[in-house]
């Protein structure tokens, strides 16, 4: 807890506050069935419960054999061939830290689930603006380091043109980013240098420093 405590005189001197002890929460995401693909063999378009209309399909043998609910089912699954969030993030050259935290977190399935999330994304240097002991002692407390990450995590996606029309957006973690659009886009103490990595589960923006939760720190 030493190695935390010297974290906090670090990062609240560089956000001009001062750094308190968080307690666990849960992770983000969906619903367990929000973030399961429907099941369409039990809930939709049956072969037996399902009689296209005419024209629909072609011949009576396609609805017979299921072909007509197979066509249909079809266009119903998402055919985006893009990696997910934590994929997207593993295969870049930049995200490698992040990556780590995230797997020490415990929040990689949820981040690969089907609900879309905007992930603010600190790249290595940011984390490296970090004393290594720092880091380390924040990589080992999952309840602190998931209040952290789930900071930098909005639900829902917001695409750069979305994001500078708010002045402030709500996060997963409970508390809400402040923006301000001006000559650089700043969320919070972070500037935005990369925009719209578009992923199948979300988007990704890129930002230089990492963000820590107001209720993190107490005015001096």
């Amino acid at each position: 807890m030493r190695g935390i405590s010297r974290l906090t005189v670090v990062l609240a001197t560089a956000l001009g506050g001062t750094f308190v002890a968080a307690g666990a929460i849960a992770g983000p995401g969906c619903s367990k069935g929000a973030m399961t693909a429907p099941d369409y063999q039990q809930n939709y378009y049956q072969p037996a419960l399902y009689r296209p209309a005419p024209g629909d399909y072609g011949v009576p043998r396609a609805y017979r054999t299921g072909m007509g609910y197979d066509d249909h089912r079809e266009n119903k699954v998402s055919t985006d061939t893009r990696a997910d969030i934590v994929d997207t993030a593993i295969e870049a050259s930049d995200f490698n830290t992040l990556v780590a935290a995230v797997k020490a977190a415990g929040l990689v399935e949820t981040l690969k689930g089907q609900c879309p999330f905007t992930v603010f994304a600190p790249t290595d240097a940011a984390f490296a603006k970090i004393p290594r002991d720092q880091l380390n002692a924040l990589l080992n407390d999952k309840a602190a380091l998931t209040r952290v990450l789930t900071y930098h995590v909005v639900a829902g996606k917001y695409e750069a043109a979305d994001v500078v029309t708010m002045a402030r957006v709500a996060t997963v973690e409970g508390q809400s980013l402040s923006i301000d659009a001006g000559d650089a886009v700043m969320v919070d103490n972070a500037e935005v240098i990369k925009t719209d990595i578009q992923t199948s589960n979300g988007v990704i923006h890129v930002i230089d420093s990492v963000m820590l939760p107001p209720a993190m720190l107490t005015q001096r």
